[in-house]
């Protein structure tokens, strides 16, 4: 299966004391196993490594720890999609389209991701928000 990972996924993936971890983590073994073909977003290298060194663990994640995690979880695994000038008109006129204002814009860039890469299914914690966004795509929109 051609799937999808939200930086949330990747996040609780990623850390061991994450409370949703285990529901994470079977969804990046599938895809480091080769079950599933993953893919991410280019942007979300960089939203993992911002989430990765800003959670409120003690003790804090240190730099060279999440590029780590990065290195060894993500980038040999998941396909990168690069993000382009007409995927990013899309997201912003998706959210135009709601009346939604803010970050749900970046989500809204994932979900033209999600769907430039044929996905089949597309792994998140905030299944609402991406339903909210994308109600074409809803019956692929799931939490881990």
């Amino acid at each position: 299966m051609v799937v999808f990972c939200d930086t949330s996924v990747l996040v609780a993936g990623c850390v061991r004391h994450h409370p949703h971890f285990p529901r994470a983590r079977a969804v990046l073994e599938s895809v480091a196993g080769k079950q599933d073909e993953g893919h991410v977003s280019c942007h979300t290298l960089a939203e993992l490594y911002s989430a990765l060194t800003s959670l409120p663990v003690t003790p804090r994640l240190l730099p060279a720890e999440a590029e780590r995690m990065i290195d060894t979880n993500v980038r040999p695994h998941f396909r990168l999609i690069r993000v382009t000038n007409a995927m990013y008109g899309r997201a912003v006129s998706a959210c135009v389209a709601r009346s939604l204002t803010g970050g749900k814009v970046y989500d809204a860039l994932l979900l033209e991701c999600a769907r430039t890469a044929g996905c089949q299914r597309i792994y998140t914690f905030n299944v609402r928000d991406f339903r909210d966004l994308a109600p074409d795509l809803a019956e692929l929109i799931v939490a881990p």
